[in-house]
């Protein structure tokens, strides 16, 4: 479990992938989230630089990344490498970071942007990230820290 979060905490929420990241921001004061980024990756690796870059700019409180657990809850292969990512994050940033549930955020978030849509040209991560850090808006406890 995650710790409560104070009356105004601002986060910047991963939404992990092997060859692109979504980056979105949101703050608990007025419960909002928005799509920032989609970071190209390489096996899972961004560009550090630009995750840099971004906790520069947005100057976040807490780090968030999404954990894709199976529909039963338990940890998919898939999670041993977001697991690594995030300690990575943690490592690189020093900011506290915490996992949660994105069972079906993707999912989510092609349904929420529209039919017909060229997800290669048009990803979607961003709007996913978007839609896991609204989830941990609604219920912070939720997600668990490193």
């Amino acid at each position: 479990m995650s710790a409560t979060p104070e009356a105004h905490t601002t986060l910047l929420c991963f939404d992990f992938g092997t060859r692109q990241i979504g980056v979105a921001y949101g703050q608990t004061f007025s419960g909002t989230a928005q799509p920032v980024a989609v970071l190209r990756a390489r096996d899972g690796q961004p560009q550090w630089e630009q995750v840099a870059r971004l906790v520069a700019e947005w100057q976040p409180q807490r780090l968030l990344v999404g954990l894709p657990l199976n529909m039963d809850g338990t940890e998919s292969d898939f999670c041993t490498r977001v697991r690594r990512f995030a300690g990575r994050l943690h490592a690189r940033t020093g900011k506290p970071v915490t996992l949660m549930d994105e069972r079906l955020s993707t999912a989510e978030a092609k349904r929420d942007s529209g039919s017909g849509r060229d997800y290669r040209r048009h990803p979607v991560d961003g709007l996913a990230a978007a839609l896991i850090l609204r989830t941990w808006l609604s219920e912070p406890t939720a997600g668990h820290d490193l």
